[in-house]
């Protein structure tokens, strides 16, 4: 029986957005409060349609065989069959349910209840 390779599909904020990517390996990093995230996987080339937040992140991504993601900053992680599209969206909250933990206002200011 093949032991077929494992694929996962992890979202996080960064800076305002949510990043939605794939890779071969998550691990608890060494650094402490990290996820460590290597072999990031993107579409294949041979698709007509190019989404330009994929292209984003494939140069955002370019070069860098490891990074190291705050786990506070994780919203998911999936274990996945097939690889899907990466993607960024915006994380406004008007039409998400996610929400940073915890939210503060720009200006430092705690919100109000």
């Amino acid at each position: 029986m093949s032991n077929p390779k494992k694929t996962y599909r992890l979202s996080f904020f960064n800076q305002g957005k949510i990043y939605e990517i794939y890779a071969n390996s998550i691990l608890q990093s060494e650094l402490f409060g990290f996820i460590e995230v290597e072999g990031i996987v993107f579409g294949s080339k041979t698709s007509l349609v190019v989404d330009p937040s994929e292209e984003h992140l494939k140069t955002e991504f370019d070069g860098v065989s490891k990074t190291h993601i705050p786990m506070q900053a994780i919203i998911r992680i999936d274990e996945v069959e097939e690889t899907g599209q990466s993607k960024i969206t915006d994380s406004d909250g008007k039409n998400s349910n996610v929400a940073n933990f915890p939210v503060f206002a720009p200006n430092g200011d705690r919100p109000k209840k």
